[in-house]
């Protein structure tokens, strides 16, 4: 885990102040979204079919297809 992950995770469990945990919600949502695009990306890369990746994530495939299709991830596997 990275410093800057591992900063935001202890000060979203430990902060007692609410805004503080929600604004450091908010910046753990947004690292592990660009997290997630690095991973798919490269499993769009080394073959994986959308089906797999959605599995994988516990989403859909149409809703893993329509949050990163269409971007440089589409690749040309199905």
């Amino acid at each position: 885990m990275s410093q800057d992950l591992a900063a935001l995770m202890t000060t979203f469990m430990d902060d007692d102040d609410p805004q503080a945990a929600l604004r450091c919600a908010a910046d753990l949502r947004r690292v592990m979204e660009r997290r997630e695009a690095v991973v798919v990306r490269r499993a769009r890369v080394s073959g994986l079919a959308w089906a797999e990746i959605a599995a994988c994530l516990g989403v859909s495939k149409q809703a893993v297809h329509r949050k990163y299709a269409g971007s440089r991830l589409a690749g040309g596997h199905s």
